[in-house]
């Protein structure tokens, strides 16, 4: 299969960086391919509302920024990760661009299924991002394959790892 993964942390050795390079090496050493996008490295604009994209643009989006990297790997993706770390309660605002800008598309045209990888250093506030995670599932009509969080003593653990090797298996 052919798997995206959008990593927001802007540390890079960070917990989610950790997260979605185990998540890549157990993809790929089951065989698929693997693009890991750290988008928090990338300059992408919130959507803007306009409708251009549903107007004159046919499905394209009228902001020309690092999205445009973005838009053919989410179109040849068959499943999409998304890993961030929750700060606040929710995901992170370097991927919620990426996600939000994918209104000029509707959904991603190829993907079946998703992952969501999750970092804190707080236990109890995984559940904003999780119902945001199962919308998006629910109405791009794709599978759940798996959430992972790790809070501050899960974090770069072998149990964490495990975990992560599971949902993969679930491809």
């Amino acid at each position: 299969m052919n798997i995206l993964i959008l990593q927001s942390s802007p540390r890079a050795k960070g917990n989610t960086p950790w997260m979605a390079e185990e998540y890549k090496k157990a993809a790929e050493a089951a065989g698929h391919k693997v693009t890991l996008v750290n988008v928090s490295k990338k300059k992408i604009a919130g959507c803007l509302a306009c409708e251009y994209c549903h107007n004159k643009g046919n499905g394209a989006c009228i902001q020309k920024d690092d999205m445009q990297e973005l838009y053919p790997l989410m179109a040849e993706a068959e499943v999409l990760v998304l890993a961030s770390p929750i700060y606040y309660f929710t995901l992170n605002a370097q991927i919620q661009a990426p996600i939000q800008r994918m209104y000029c598309v509707n959904k991603p045209a190829k993907v079946k299924k998703m992952a969501l990888l999750m970092s804190s250093y707080s236990p109890g506030v995984y559940s904003g991002s999780i119902a945001e995670y199962h919308d998006i599932c629910n109405y791009w009509e794709v599978e759940d394959s798996g959430i992972v969080t790790a809070k501050v003593d899960e974090q770069q653990t072998e149990e964490t790892k495990n975990k992560i090797i599971s949902i993969v298996n679930n491809l």
